[in-house]
């Protein structure tokens, strides 16, 4: 079994424990180590700097591997608010994919929700009379550079807040920004490599299993 914390992570804070910024004239950003003192764990993937939401954190490498990795494509739930009444056509387009500068992304699960029951921001979203918004849920198991941002930009939807709801079974559920809990996740051993047979060996063969992957 390995430790797995879930964290909901402020909005404006770093995804790590420390801050790297090297321009002395600006004032230090919130880190992770304001809200968590539980040494040798990391953030099993990442969170923007100006997104909110959930952020898992352990010690455990094959757990962060299974989380993090790309190859894996645990997915992870997005709740996006938009400028503008976000559109049939818009979500059509965001679950086949979005052409960005890196490429067409994979297909996604978009929906339109009402307005969820969440915190408030600080400082809040900005508010103009005459341009409404609106909030969708966005699913999808890539995990590109500010992804969710720049796919509700390409359909014409530019995102004013953006909140990580769940990735995999995991979810935002009784923490409140800046709290988190610890939960046990059961991890499978890593199976042992097949090694090479004698014959394998002179003929410079190797089996399946014991190659890298």
């Amino acid at each position: 079994m390995a430790d797995l914390i879930l964290f909901n992570k402020p909005f404006r804070v770093l995804s790590q424990f420390t801050d790297d910024r090297r321009d002395s004239s600006k004032p230090m950003r919130a880190t992770l180590a304001n809200w968590i003192q539980i040494p040798n764990i990391y953030p099993a993937g990442r969170l923007d700097y100006d997104s909110e939401g959930l952020l898992l954190l352990t010690g455990d490498g094959i757990l962060q591997h299974r989380i993090a990795s790309p190859s894996q494509k645990m997915a992870k739930t997005y709740w996006v608010q938009v400028e503008g009444q976000i559109t049939d056509e818009a979500l059509a387009q965001l679950e086949q994919g979005v052409r960005l500068k890196d490429g067409v992304t994979g297909p996604a699960k978009a929906t339109r929700m009402n307005e969820p029951n969440v915190w408030s921001r600080t400082p809040p979203v900005r508010h103009r009379e005459s341009v409404p918004t609106s909030w969708l849920e966005l699913s999808i198991t890539e995990g590109r550079n500010r992804q969710v941002r720049r796919m509700t930009a390409a359909v014409g939807f530019p995102t004013l807040r953006l909140i990580r709801y769940r990735i995999g079974d995991w979810t935002l559920d009784g923490l409140n920004p800046g709290d988190f809990r610890t939960v046990a996740v059961h991890v499978p051993a890593p199976r042992p490599r097949r090694k090479p047979t004698a014959a394998a060996r002179k003929s410079g063969k190797t089996p399946r299993s014991a190659k890298k992957q």
